[in-house]
């Protein structure tokens, strides 16, 4: 989930066509987990095939991949790796709220309460080993490349950023400005629009772009003094102090310059600090990586999709089109930039 900085950065709206020609890093598991909670029938329930098996993050990955390479953007997907040892307690109080989730589906069910069966059953949303390696074999049949992070997707995708392999880390977490991502890309959806949590209404949305060093210079800190702020307010790693926000923390960081001076004026306690400021400032990501595109695999893509969970044939024909146009189309404006 990270941490909320909307009220810090500096974000200018955009347009996908804006993109164009753009290479992205994708979190690949906050994506997943959009299309779990998202695309979800009017009773709350995943979709799911002939078997009872979900397919909303098939559905999902196919929809915004398609739709991206109808706009000529150009996605890498990230994947998560082993998560740090620090994440544990987040990790554990997400699966503590998923089962309190369960528990309340049930009663609603029992209820006949259906606009809280619709939420609850969004709420335990759980993404598999197996949703995993189908949405990885989704990509490799349209030649999309990804990336395995040996820990954090955020950090791995940021570090790409950084080298330059893409252009932009794109996530609705913040904390890809924490690792160090120059530009974030926010709101690629799939139909430009997000419902509210815990409401049954939508609003419409477009993408942003978020650059690190116009949000540092904005509010006046450094990287690293931005992460102090994180830790104050609470991370994955860590829960923070209570009663300090964004806001708050901005405040304290300017006042007193480092995290060790504010803990020793405010007498504030704070584990592990040191290891979570390593975990942002120096995590564990691969620097030699290597974006390649592969073929397209009709056939495959079609025994996956269509043969296995049942999609319509012509939803999976007209996307390997749109990819077969963004193939060419980009190799046309390689040939022209030869020339």
């Amino acid at each position: 989930m990270g941490i909320n900085l909307r009220d810090l950065v500096v974000q200018k709206d955009t347009k996908l066509d804006d993109l164009t020609n753009r290479t992205v890093a994708i979190d690949a598991y906050n994506a997943l987990y959009q299309f779990l909670t998202s695309i979800r029938l009017s009773d709350g329930q995943m979709l799911q095939d002939w078997n009872g098996r979900p397919v909303s993050h098939l559905s999902g990955l196919l929809a915004r991949t398609s739709r991206l390479a109808a706009h000529g953007i150009k996605p890498v997907y990230v994947f998560d790796g082993k998560p740090s040892p620090l994440k544990a307690d987040t990790i554990r109080k997400r699966k503590e709220r998923k089962e309190i989730a369960k528990v309340e589906l049930e009663k609603a069910i029992e209820e006949g309460d259906m606009e809280k069966v619709r939420t609850k059953s969004m709420q335990t949303a759980h993404l598999t080993k197996d949703m995993v390696e189908q949405s990885k074999r989704l990509l490799t049949h349209l030649g999309v490349p990804y990336i395995e992070a040996p820990s954090e997707g955020e950090a791995q995708a940021a570090q790409m950023a950084r080298d330059g392999i893409v252009w932009a880390s794109a996530s609705q977490d913040f904390d890809n400005l924490l690792f160090g991502a120059p530009v974030l890309v926010r709101n690629l959806t799939v139909s430009g629009r997000r419902k509210l949590p815990r409401q049954n209404r939508y609003v419409n949305v477009s993408p942003e772009i978020i650059t690190l060093s116009e949000t540092l210079e904005a509010i006046g800190i450094t990287r690293e003094q931005l992460v102090d702020l994180a830790i104050l307010v609470g991370t994955d790693f860590n829960d923070g102090v209570k009663g300090v926000g964004p806001k708050t923390a901005l405040k304290l960081v300017k006042e007193f310059g480092t995290l060790e001076a504010i803990i020793e004026e405010k007498e504030y306690e704070i584990e592990n600090m040191n290891e979570i400021r390593t975990l942002f400032l120096k995590p564990d990501v691969i620097t030699d990586v290597s974006v390649e595109w592969g073929p397209i695999d009709d056939e495959g893509l079609k025994a996956l999709l269509c043969g296995e969970f049942g999609f319509a044939q012509n939803r999976v024909d007209t996307a390997v089109e749109t990819f077969k146009e963004f193939r060419r189309k980009a190799s046309q404006r390689s040939l022209d930039s030869f020339f």
